[in-house]
């Protein structure tokens, strides 16, 4: 689907990124096109290759994978409005996706395939470095993630991911945040109820 009425996002989050000119966001505006996912369905398949970027318009996603020995679907990363989301390693070796990307709401994106990104890094160079800073972004999550459960209480995990997406506990099951947190359900009931108790 064309891109319709969503430049006003793209313009607000790309220049607020990594402070590309009006006039570079315009001349990429044929390549982004208007995407919705209902929920459940999925914006990337795992053993595909992950061909697009993408914008959160509205909604939340999730990265999840299968664990071989338990076949228990285990939660990695939570994606909501005006952030990227792509499965990064996949988009840039051209190598099928580990994971699986769902829509846990209907939800809308603005996307760019990998080809036409890369038509713009070519021609311009304050393009490359929105990709530089695309790549520095995701190496950030990877590198937190892997921190929060080396450094981090459960605890401590679930008050971060609340502070990254305040209304996550409205908006999706309890039992895929107790995935996220690897924790039991239970578990998560118990910081819940002494976090409440604390205010």
């Amino acid at each position: 689907m064309a891109l319709e009425n969503r430049p006003d996002i793209l313009y607000n989050m790309l220049t607020s990124f990594s402070a590309l000119s009006e006039s570079l966001i315009t001349e990429s505006l044929p390549f982004w096109y208007t995407r919705k996912i209902g929920k459940g369905d999925f914006f990337n398949m795992q053993n595909v290759v992950c061909n697009d970027l993408g914008l959160v318009v509205k909604g939340m996603f999730r990265i999840y994978y299968n664990d071989p020995q338990t076949d228990e679907e285990k939660n990695i990363f939570f994606f909501s409005e005006n952030q990227f989301i792509v499965s990064f390693r996949s988009f840039i070796t051209r190598y099928p996706c580990a994971y699986y990307i769902q829509a846990m709401e209907d939800a809308e994106i603005v996307s760019i395939s990998y080809q036409h990104l890369y038509q713009l890094y070519e021609k311009f160079p304050e393009w490359e470095r929105f990709g530089r800073l695309l790549a520095e972004l995701f190496f950030n999550y990877s590198q937190s993630r892997t921190e929060e459960f080396l450094f981090y209480s459960p605890e401590e995990r679930y008050l971060k991911l609340v502070e990254e997406h305040p209304n996550i506990i409205s908006r999706i099951p309890a039992y895929h945040i107790s995935s996220y947190l690897g924790i039991t359900n239970p578990s998560l009931s118990r910081i819940r109820k002494r976090i409440s108790g604390a205010k």
